[in-house]
This record gives structure tokens, sequence and C-alpha cells, in this order.
């Protein structure tokens, strides 16, 4: 592709229809479905890998100790969430995150040579303190969607990465385990696999990781804007494969780097025709909206040449910064208590005994293994289903605080009622059973995107990015360790007095206390408020007849840290290689 097809590209980007940035959103995807995969895999097994663990004969303990298994991740991840998140502030995005999944990988690998309670948990512990990639992912993909307008479908891209993950995950972990008994005739008693039986669906997920952090070496793009311009050799040995094994590669859109290169190579070289700029001195004049089509690495350092001192990390915990981070924490408590008591409620026995309604009854839906299988399933493709494309609709239409709102406050009516289903006569608890499961997969498709979209426009700096998502995730996690605990031990109380419905209406009340933080939050756009302002500016004085009026110019001085040597040009930039001054020029 040539200099003046690829400065077409650039000229959308500054009229404000820069492409999707599709490519790298796949790789992305491809790094973050290998963690739900390996995530979810162990569930379907986890029940009976601690039976052969021999601690305890009594079903309730053996459960105790499944639900300490599963939460050690969560509780190890809150720990170290806010590290890696700050991590990746400091050296990056994609080290961070090759670094969590190579954490995953070998947490899964230990987590199948298991035998005993003390080496599971350990091996769980170490996936979630080696793994921060729920906040910097999330940062990621902040800082690859450098248009307001793409982020609803953005965002929608990675929970539904998630679910699709958890769906094969929880599939390979119930086919692969213990395959000595389930698959006799392939694996013989007395080989590995007899003496680890939970060491096959590890291995697979092992390579899943690995196959991601492969892909992710090889294709993902560092998106952190003072990291950008380092030499990345597992990106070069990337293109270097594309190149040599995909046809007309060359015909592939470009990058935001790659056309910020290809223009300044034209710059310096003197083809001023091709880009249509105009030379005053030594230095290019260019309109507000073109400087705004730059990279966004090198259009903060034109944008903000005067704020170069390091931001103040405590400052950026604004209030609206803190609210965010409260309600990630509250959604998340509420949310996977819902997905604790839900199966509970599926596979309890219907009770016979007398009923003092409003409030006093017990029992549940009696449901066999097969049917919760298969609704647990339909819940999983509901919910990629809304994420993908119900959720840019909605959001582009009410907005992300909006949006959240209308669903933070629909959650405390979900809670409340769901309990009552028992009570249906059986002709309708199905049709219920689906409304509620429904209602669920509604609510989390659009309430999650939701605050990491806001986070991320309110963020002060995108320098900093790293550091509020990790504390969002953290918070998240903390509530994810904790919520299925005390929603567990609430559940036994409420059965000793009577009152089954007990949790959920606890979880009603939280879920209500959520939504009233949610009337004190503001959707801040910081982010795209200084874009909108020039791009305003630039529209109304281009198109002005009114010939006092100029279009504002930008004198921007380009200087490579190499430029004898144009040819081994390789974008990398010095913070002072860019200088440049906005002057509002009126006769």
């Amino acid at each position: 592709m040539g200099f003046r097809a690829r400065n077409q590209q650039i000229s959308s980007r500054v009229d404000g229809s820069a492409p999707f940035p599709y490519r790298q959103l796949f790789v992305l995807a491809l790094c973050r479905i290998c963690e739900p995969i390996a995530f979810m895999s162990i569930f379907p097994y986890i029940y009976f890998m601690i039976e052969s663990f021999h601690i305890t004969s009594n079903e309730k303990q053996i459960a105790i100790y499944a639900g300490m298994v599963t939460s050690a991740f969560a509780f190890a991840e809150f720990s170290s969430g806010v590290f890696w998140g700050r991590l990746s502030d400091r050296v990056g995005r994609k080290p961070i995150l090759l670094t969590g999944m190579a954490g995953t990988g070998l947490s899964m690998l230990l987590f199948g040579f298991s035998r005993n309670l003390p080496l599971a948990l350990l091996a769980r512990a170490l996936g979630g303190l080696l793994n921060g990639n729920i906040g910097v992912i999330q940062t990621t993909v902040a800082e690859v969607v450098t248009v307001e307008a793409h982020q609803p479908r953005a965002y929608a891209i990675m929970p539904f990465v998630w679910c699709l993950g958890s769906i094969i995950g929880s599939g390979l972990g119930g086919t692969l385990a213990n395959p000595v008994q389930s698959y006799p005739t392939t694996f013989q008693e007395g080989s590995i696999f007899d003496k680890f039986p939970y060491l096959l669906p590890n291995l697979v997920c092992t390579c899943v990781v690995v196959f991601g952090l492969i892909v992710g070496f090889l294709f993902l793009e560092e998106t952190h804007e003072d990291k950008r311009g380092r030499t990345d050799y597992g990106l070069e040995l990337g293109n270097l494969i594309l190149r040599l094994f995909v046809d007309r590669i060359s015909e592939q859109p470009i990058s935001e780097k790659d056309a910020y290169l290809e223009e300044t190579v034209a710059f310096l070289g003197g083809d001023e025709r091709s880009l249509s700029y105009r030379a005053t001195e030594d230095s290019t004049l260019l309109t507000c909206a073109e400087v705004l089509a730059l990279d966004p690495p090198e259009n903060d350092l034109i944008m903000s040449n005067n704020m170069t001192e390091k931001t103040n990390t405590r400052a950026a915990f604004t209030p609206q910064v803190i609210l965010n981070i409260i309600s990630y924490g509250v959604l998340a408590l509420h949310t996977i208590s819902f997905e604790q008591l839900m199966p509970v409620l599926f596979s309890m026995k219907e009770s016979h005994e007398s009923i003092d309604l409003p409030f006093k009854f017990t029992g549940g839906l009696e449901l066999p293994t097969k049917t919760i299988g298969y609704i647990l399933s339909i819940q999983g493709f509901l919910q990629m289903l809304v994420q993908l494309f119900i959720f840019p609709i909605v959001n582009k239409r009410l907005g992300s605080l909006t949006t959240f709102r209308l669903v933070i406050f629909g959650y405390p009516i979900v809670y409340f009622l769901t309990p009552y289903l028992v009570l249906l006569p059986g002709n309708l608890r199905m049709v219920a059973v689906y409304l509620v499961i429904l209602c669920k997969v509604t609510g989390q498709s659009l309430s999650y995107p939701c605050l990491v979209m806001m986070m991320a426009n309110m963020a002060p700096s995108r320098k900093i990015l790293g550091t509020l998502n990790g504390s969002a995730a953290s918070s998240a996690s903390l509530c994810r360790a904790i919520g299925p605990t005390l929603s567990g031990f609430i559940q036994v109380c409420g059965l000793n007095m009577g009152y089954s419905g007990l949790p959920w209406w606890v979880c009603s009340v939280i879920s209500f206390v959520g939504a009233l933080v949610s009337m004190s939050m503001k959707e801040v756009k910081t982010r795209f408020q200084v874009q909108d302002q020039f791009l305003d500016e630039e529209s109304v004085l281009g198109r002005s007849s009114d010939t006092s009026r100029r279009l504002v110019k930008v004198p921007v001085t380009v200087s490579p840290k190499n430029p004898s040597n144009n040819s081994s040009l390789s974008g990398q930039w010095t913070s002072d290689s860019l200088s440049a001054s906005l002057l509002l020029k009126e006769s």
C-alpha cells in the first residue's frame, strides 16, 4: 500500500471515523479466552478431587474445602491486583499480560499434580498472585480503543470471550477428569493419569494457555503511551511470520503507529504534497484535527507539552473513581452470591413443611443434574448473545451511567422474588426460572462493561489507568472471595430458622445499597473532552465563510533518534523528540 492510500486512512481518522481496532482486539481475545478456560475447568471435578484427598468423609466438610480452593485464587488475586496494575503503568501492558498468562499455566500444571489439599491451595493461590490480567486487559482495551463511539462494541468483546471460555473450560474439565475411569481403553491403570487423575484437564488447559502466550508474544502490541516506542522482538518476529505466510499482507489496514511512522518518513523525505502539509521554516503546520489523528502517545505529547510532570497517583483516586471501585466490589459481591445460590436452589429437595407467608417457607426445585447443567449452559449462551448484540445498542442509546443505573435498580427486585420460585405451580416454574436467568444475564452483561468504560473515561491520565483498573479488580476479587462463604453461612442460618429466602433477601439489600451508591456517580469523560473540544473548534472554524476566522495551526517539530539513517527508523522516539504549541491565528 502506498503513501497516498495510507494518507486516506489518516484523513478518515481526522474526520472522526477511525477504523475499529479488530486486529488487536482479536489478539487480546485469544489471550483472554485462555484464562476462563483454565479457571472454570476445575469446577466440574473439584468436589471429587477434594474427596480423593481423603481429608474427611463428611459431605458438608468437603463442600467447605472445595470453597476454600475456589476462594484461594480470588484472595490471592485481590492481594496482588493493585501491584500488577501499578507495575503495568511502569513497565508496560504487554509484559504484565504475558507474565499473568505464564503464571496461569504454571498454576494449572501444579494443580494437576496436587495430591493433597495444601498443594492444591498453593497452586490456586499462586495462580492468583501471578495473574493481574483482569485490570490490565481492561486498561489495554481502553488504550486500544481511541474513539468513543467504538467503546460499547469493544467493551462487549472481553465479557463475551469470558463466557465462551467458561463454557469450553467447564466442558473440558468434566470430560477429561479422571480419564482412567472414564476412558479405560485409552488410559491404562498404573499410568501417570492413574496416579494423578486430574492431571489431564490441567495439561490440556496449560497447552491452551501456552498457545495464548505465543500469540500474545508474537502479535500483541504494547499500548502504554510511554512504552510503545521500544523495540519489541516478539512483535517483529510476528510481523516477519505474517510477511512470510500471509498473502497480500500489504493490503491490510495499518495500525495508527504505522501510519504515524510513514507520515514522518514522508516528511523527512520531503514529500509534502502527499501529506498535504504546509511548511513554515523548520516546522510543519498541522491543523488541530490532524494533530488528533496522530498516534495517541505523540498526540498526548503535542496536546500536553506543558504537562509532562509525573501524574500524582493519589490525586487520581477522585471521589468518582472511588465510587466506581466501590460499585465494582458491591456488584461482584451480590452477583457471585447469585452464582452460588442458584444451583443450590435448583438442587434442594421440595419442602412439605407448612408455609407462613410472606417470608417463612423452605425447600427448593429438586431438579435433576442433567436439567441443571442444561439451564447453566443456556445461561452461558444467553449471556454471550446479550453481551455481543444487546449491550452495544443499549449503551449507545442510553450512555454508560444511565444503563448501569437502570440495571442496578433491577437487581433488588430479581433477588427478592427469586426464592418464591419454589411456591409456583409446576407448570409455571420452568418459565419463571428462565425469566430469572434472562434477567440475571442481562443485568450482568450490561453492568460490568459500563463500570469499566466509565473508569477508562474518567481516568485523569492513561499512564495510571493500570493502577485504577487494578484497584477495581482487587475490589471485585475480594468480594468474589468472601461472597460465596458469606452467602453460604447466611443460607445455613436461614434454613435453620425456616427462612430459605434469607440469603436472597440479603443480596437484595446489598444490591439496593449499590443502587444508592450509583445515584452519586457521574459520567465523567476526561479522556475525550479535550479531543471533542478541538475537533468541534476545527469544524466550526474550517467551515466558516468569515475570512477573519482561520484554522488553528500547530507547529510541530519532529526529530527521530537517528535522523541520518531514515531507512532504519523503527519508531522509537524520545519524550522530547516532539515539540508543539497551539497557536490560534486570527487576522
